[in-house]
């Protein structure tokens, strides 16, 4: 008998095919595994209370998986400059890391300004390879984080821009002006506030680098936390 009509016996066929369509499960940079690791190793540092937070998207992550739907996920800060796309480019790399499929990431603001360059070095010197498309007031930034996966594509916008979706997506509102101001956000089936602190604050300062690392390894410890929790006891 033939490994397909094994498959096919088994029910595997799908995921046979999935794998040709696809291609192998997405390596990350070898830099950036590392930098995953290290932060990993660092949940015991998520207090109880904030652990409680994550788990709301830990749940909305899991129902999908159980489901069959996709996970649309759009992080929400005021001005879509920092947090926002930090997170949306974490959300994306703890995806693949725990090769957990049909999550797709997006990030947008009530106001749109920039996605700004500290934040970008930021992920630039966590391990992710950066193109910039435009040099414009609002370029658009193409972050990889693994040789066969697509890029992320980051600029500025509006949380209700047309690249993002309209329905049926979690919101997760990452700074306390956004959830304070966005109570309601149209087209989210969930909505999910885990606010940073804007390391905007450094900024002009001797330890303005260091800040925005420190924030972008918080996010990422985060969510590595978030999407671990969120597995099938299968999948663990």
């Amino acid at each position: 008998m033939t490994i397909l009509h094994i498959a096919i016996s088994m029910g595997l066929l799908t995921t046979i095919l999935s794998f040709a369509v696809h291609g192998k499960q997405p390596k990350l940079y070898s830099q950036l595994a590392a930098f995953v690791e290290e932060r990993e190793a660092e949940f015991d540092r998520i207090p109880r209370e904030r652990k409680a937070q994550l788990d709301q998207l830990s749940d909305y992550l899991r129902e999908c998986q159980t489901s069959g739907k996709p996970a649309l996920l759009i992080f929400i800060c005021t001005h879509n400059s920092r947090r926002s796309h930090m997170s949306q480019l974490w959300a994306a790399v703890a995806a693949v890391h725990y090769g957990i499929e049909n999550v797709e990431t997006y990030s947008g603001g009530t106001e749109c300004t920039a996605f700004n360059p500290r934040a970008v070095a930021a992920m630039e010197r966590a391990g992710f390879k950066v193109e910039i498309e435009k040099a414009v007031q609002n370029p658009k930034y193409h972050l990889s984080f693994a040789d066969n996966s697509k890029p992320q594509t980051c600029f500025s916008k509006v949380y209700s821009e047309d690249t993002n979706p309209t329905a049926d997506f979690c919101a997760v509102l990452t700074c306390s002006s956004a959830d304070k101001n966005c109570p309601n956000v149209v087209g989210a089936i969930k909505r999910v506030a885990i606010p940073y602190e804007d390391p905007k604050i450094a900024d002009g300062t001797p330890g303005e680098s260091s800040k925005y690392d420190e924030r972008s390894a918080q996010i990422c410890r985060e969510l590595l936390y978030a999407f671990s929790h969120s597995r099938q006891p299968s999948d663990s």
